[in-house]
């Protein structure tokens, strides 16, 4: 599976936490809303670093894997 990337996320706007996320330290994802068919993701402690680009099926996957538990450590 081939991965995109941006290299700088700060100019990428509308980006919203996780709700998942746990605020008192710090590790938050973030996505940004307003990209037809694809989902930039990235760390909330770096947002001029880069973001990972999902397509918005792979990225439904995902959270449907992870509200069902599926990805386990």
């Amino acid at each position: 599976m081939q991965m995109n990337t941006i290299p700088d996320a700060s100019t990428l706007t509308a980006w919203r936490k996780s709700s998942y996320s746990n605020n008192g330290d710090g590790a938050c994802i973030e996505v940004s809303d307003g990209h037809p068919g694809r989902v930039p993701v990235r760390d909330s402690k770096t947002p001029h670093g880069p973001a990972l680009v999902f397509t918005a099926d792979r990225w439904s996957a995902f959270v449907a894997a992870v509200k069902e538990g599926d990805l386990r450590a």
